[in-house]
């Protein structure tokens, strides 16, 4: 009965090892063709955002119009490829001529790519498809959203203020929506030193359209 058990464990020990390693070519393929796809693209913004907005909703008017005004300049527009915030700064892109990017990722809900994308990933890994955001994107602009928008900011905060990826302007569009995040950091966070003031300076909040556009063509011309 003792040998039966140990054949039958080294048996699943084998199996999940043998799953693991399939698991890590996996990533590698992601990334590599991540990169294949990529590598060509022309300086582009990534917009994030709620997939929840309708299109009735202000927000995604005003992303439809700001991907729009970035694509007209010569920007592609690349986002996570789904709805709301998503589809409407792929509708921008592609109404304005523009090179529409969808970095799509597998989710049991909500997350069904668009139909103005015209450059197409799909991803299984949060994090392989996080690192063709960072590597690709010339700017970001982060428009009012949840769970994943925030994390999309601190995460992007996170590597630029540890210098582990590039620094790129990054603009916060919504004032009201993102001014008791932005008061607490201010407040708590960097009152408790737990930030430096120069980190405050890493992204800017507004409500101008615009005002992003314009100052991240200046920004990219000056590179």
């Amino acid at each position: 009965m003792a040998n039966n058990k140990k054949h039958m464990e080294n048996l699943l020990d084998d199996y999940l090892k043998g799953k693991e390693i399939w698991r890590i070519f996996r990533i590698i393929a992601e990334f590599v063709d991540g990169v294949e796809k990529l590598s060509d693209i022309e300086p582009a913004i990534s917009i994030f955002g709620s997939a929840r907005a309708k299109p009735d909703h202000p927000h995604y008017k005003a992303t439809v119009e700001l991907a729009n005004k970035l694509a007209s300049k010569g920007y592609a527009i690349m986002t996570g490829g789904g709805g709301g915030i998503m589809e409407a700064a792929n509708r921008g892109a592609k109404e304005a001529g523009g090179r529409s990017v969808g970095l799509n990722i597998e989710l049991p809900f909500e997350q069904q790519a668009n139909q103005y994308i015209t450059t197409y990933l799909e991803f299984r890994y949060f994090f392989v498809r996080k690192v063709m955001f960072l590597k690709y994107s010339s700017a970001i602009v982060l428009i009012p959203g949840g769970f994943g928008t925030l994390d999309e900011f601190f995460e992007t905060m996170t590597l630029i203020q540890t210098e582990r990826t590039n620094p790129v302007p990054v603009y916060v569009y919504g004032v009201d929506f993102w001014k008791g995040l932005f008061d607490w950091l201010k407040g708590s966070v960097l009152d408790g030193k737990y930030i430096s003031p120069r980190d405050m300076n890493l992204f800017k909040l507004t409500d101008d359209i615009d005002e992003i556009v314009e100052e991240i063509h200046y920004a990219l011309r000056a590179r």
